[in-house]
This record gives C-alpha cells, structure tokens and sequence, in this order.
C-alpha cells in the first residue's frame, strides 16, 4: 500500500538537508509532484520530467536543491 506524506513530514525531512527546496513525487492518483519544501509552492505536472524541469529551473539547477521522494507525496491546494 502506498505511503502517503503530509508536507509537514516532508519539511522534517528536507530540513536536514539546508540546501533542499524542492520534493519530486507521485501523489496518491499517480500524478508527479513538484513541490517547494515548506509546502507554500509547487505544482501537479503530466511527467516526471515536467516536474524535474520546473523544480531545477527554480532552483537555479543546483544540484542539491531537488529530491525525488520514492514514497507517495501530498500536494494540497
């Protein structure tokens, strides 16, 4: 069964990481996440890839500032 984080859980996470700004994942419907840490942006995108490009593009393409998440992610409007 899929594992589902709330983005209060993602920002315990991310937070050891200070660089880190934005989440990569799949929601529970299996659209791709992209979402900034604290919870406050992001977007629901078609691919992976669409997602990855938006989050690198942000983050000015540092390559410590994305992670993928294997588990499922939460993008609440």
């Amino acid at each position: 069964m899929p594992v589902t984080i709330p983005v209060a859980a993602i920002f315990s996470e991310a937070a050891q990481s200070p660089s880190t700004r934005f989440i990569v994942g799949q929601d529970p419907q299996g659209h791709w996440v992209a979402m900034e840490v604290h919870g406050l942006g992001g977007g629901l995108f078609r691919s992976r890839h669409d997602a990855l490009h938006y989050a690198t593009d942000l983050t000015d393409r540092r390559p410590d500032a994305v992670v993928i998440s294997t588990d499922r992610v939460e993008f609440r409007i």
